[in-house]
C-alpha cells in the first residue's frame, strides 16, 4: 500500500490546485500576480565508455541548470516590478545601478482552498532580465486586462521544508 499524499489530512485525495498562490518579494506578496511560470531544472547527462566495455555507454550527472521564470502582474499602480528593474538597468545609467541589491531570495506559496499556505519554495538571488512595462493596446480590446511581466533569472530554488501540511477541516 502506497504512502497516503497528505499524512496530515488523511481524508484528502485531491492534489493541490494552481490557481491559489503567491509571491512574496521584500516580505511583501507582490499584488494582482495572475500567473508565474514553472519553476523547472535540468541537469545535463554526461556520457562516458569504459575502456574494458567500448560497446557500453554510460552517463552521470553533470552540471545542473534552472529554467527563467516569469512572473505576470495585472496593470495597477504597484511599482514592484518597475523597481526591481530599475535596480538591474536603470534609465539614469550605471551610477543608478544598485549592485547591492538588485539580486533577491523570493518566497513561492501554494495555498490550499482555504488560503493557508500549504507549499512554499525559495528562490535564491534572483534578477530581473526582462520587464515588460506595459502589453499591447488596442482600442478595440474592451474586455482585456492589461498585463505587465518579468522574468527572473535565479540560481536555484528549494522547498521550504519548515512548511507543515495545514490540517484541514
Amino acid at each position: 500500500m502506497a504512502a497516503p499524499m497528505f499524512p496530515v489530512n488523511a481524508h484528502r485525495f485531491d492534489p493541490y490546485r494552481t490557481f491559489k498562490f503567491q509571491v512574496v518579494i521584500d516580505g511583501e506578496v507582490v499584488a494582482g500576480l495572475q500567473k508565474m511560470g514553472a519553476l523547472k531544472k535540468t541537469t545535463e547527462p554526461v556520457k562516458w565508455r569504459d575502456a574494458g566495455s567500448p560497446s557500453f555507454q554510460r552517463t552521470m550527472p553533470g552540471g545542473t541548470s534552472y529554467e527563467p521564470v516569469t512572473l505576470e502582474q495585472g496593470l495597477s499602480h504597484d511599482l514592484v516590478f518597475e523597481r526591481w528593474a530599475n535596480m538591474v538597468n536603470s534609465f539614469d545609467g550605471d551610477v543608478a545601478t544598485s549592485l547591492k541589491n538588485y539580486r533577491k531570495n523570493i518566497s513561492i506559496n501554494v495555498l490550499n482552498l482555504q488560503g493557508v499556505v500549504a507549499i512554499s519554495y525559495k528562490l535564491f538571488r534572483a534578477w530581473v532580465s526582462d520587464y515588460q512595462a506595459l502589453p499591447d493596446l488596442d482600442s478595440n480590446s474592451m474586455n482585456t486586462v492589461g498585463i505587465q511581466s518579468i522574468t527572473l533569472q535565479h540560481e536555484g530554488w528549494q522547498r521550504d521544508e519548515g512548511v507543515a501540511e495545514p490540517a484541514e477541516s
